[in-house]
């Protein structure tokens, strides 16, 4: 226990450039309290209790304003930043070095047993707002988009923004190892300017073939 919490300290170190010294990281870091509280919960959890570790978890959504069903599965140096609105659902599988922003839900679509909330590969970054919803994988070293909607399956190495989450980047260099995870986010690509762009562009080609169509049916006139 003692040895994954300072993996997970580690993990803040290494993605968060506010964090200063390890004093500061156990007081005012809610990502890391909720992480805390939850490993307490599943562990009571998978030794089959069920209703302790439901108020244990309720009491860290109120302290944390973080939301993680005690059965999630949670792997390595997890980092939650800031973290208020996240919410992890029950069956949820999250592997090692994943980095989730504010906001962000890991839930279901339907009110179906057994299976129904996604499995979040390796180094994976989810940023704020983004909701990935159903029972499908996101791949290792993968990114989501701020505010996107993913449905569906992402394969490893990809980039998804939008809504619905389209995949705009395919076979990204694989992150080799956690403090080299990619959290820039202005870097990510946007397909509705893109659409706009090619609108615009079609939009004039039509406006200048119409041009030359006046002026050939005016010299024609004359």
């Amino acid at each position: 226990m003692l040895k994954t919490l300072n993996e997970d300290i580690k993990a803040i170190f290494e993605r968060d450039p506010a964090a200063r010294n390890t004093l500061e990281v156990l007081l005012c870091y809610p990502g890391l309290h909720a992480i805390i509280i939850h490993r307490f919960s599943h562990y009571l959890y998978k030794r089959g209790w069920v209703v302790l570790p439901r108020i244990i978890s309720n009491i860290g959504r109120f302290f944390t304003g973080i939301e993680i069903h005690p059965a999630a599965q949670i792997g390595k140096r997890l980092f939650i930043d800031h973290g208020m609105g996240v919410v992890i659902g029950e069956t949820t599988e999250i592997g090692d070095n994943v980095t989730i922003y504010q906001g962000a839900t890991l839930g279901g679509t339907g009110k179906e047993k057994g299976k129904r909330h996604p499995t979040i590969g390796n180094n994976v970054v989810i940023s704020s707002g983004a909701k990935v919803l159903g029972p499908f994988k996101v791949g290792d070293n993968s990114k989501i988009g701020a505010g996107s909607v993913v449905l569906k399956e992402v394969p490893a190495n990809c980039t998804v923004v939008g809504v619905p989450g389209k995949i705009v980047i395919k076979d990204n260099k694989p992150i080799k190892l956690c403090n080299e995870i990619d959290l820039d986010h202005t870097k990510l690509p946007d397909p509705i300017a893109d659409e706009l762009k090619a609108l615009k562009e079609k939009i004039s080609e039509l406006q200048k073939r119409l041009n030359e169509k006046e002026r050939s049916s005016g010299d024609e006139a004359i």
